[in-house]
């Protein structure tokens, strides 16, 4: 038996729920790729690239004291990824490299979205030091014309600290 104070949603809110939790879906599989494509060692899947995950005239910027400087404001795909690859191989910058993302928040309002997240960053170098480090991530996000898929439009990171690590590197792992 139904309460008659209980409305059913109508099937239009009904649809607009189901493409806002579909929109945060293609947004986690966004941002995780991005994080796995710069890791190292990383084994992307055929075809995969960084800069298939921003939109054509996307920012990527690192804000606050340590970052504002040393990343400044970079505007579209070419300058973003020419920016990345300065620290993936085979450029010799990182022997290790995991990200790991939590405290995820993310808000979808129709054809934008913002997603907000820490990241730890886990870093051995190629000079033996290593580190780790937390970042926070506010990242905006627009679909793809058929709403598929959920590109970055403009991240923005901040780091919080940084602490010194020990990296074991396993021996049988190449980038």
């Amino acid at each position: 038996m139904r309460d008659s104070g209980t409305r059913r949603p109508s099937l239009s809110a009904l649809e607009t729920r189901l493409a806002a939790l579909e929109a945060e879906n293609a947004i986690r599989k966004t941002i995780a790729r991005y994080m796995a494509l710069c890791d190292v060692p990383c084994h992307p899947l055929a075809g995969e690239s960084l800069a298939a995950l921003f939109t054509g005239d996307a920012v990527w910027e690192g804000i606050g004291p340590q970052y504002a400087e040393r990343f400044g404001r970079l505007r579209g795909r070419g300058p973003i990824l020419e920016m990345l690859q300065r620290y993936l191989p085979p450029a010799p910058h990182f022997t290790t490299n995991v990200h790991f993302v939590t405290s995820e928040h993310i808000e979808v309002n129709g054809g934008h979205a913002k997603g907000r997240w820490i990241m730890l960053q886990a870093s051995g170098y190629v000079d033996s030091k290593a580190e780790l480090i937390a970042a926070r991530l506010e990242i905006d996000f627009s679909p793809i014309p058929d709403g598929s898929a959920w590109l970055i439009r403009h991240f923005r990171t901040e780091r919080l600290f940084d602490a010194p690590w020990q990296v074991n590197p396993r021996k049988d792992t190449t980038a």
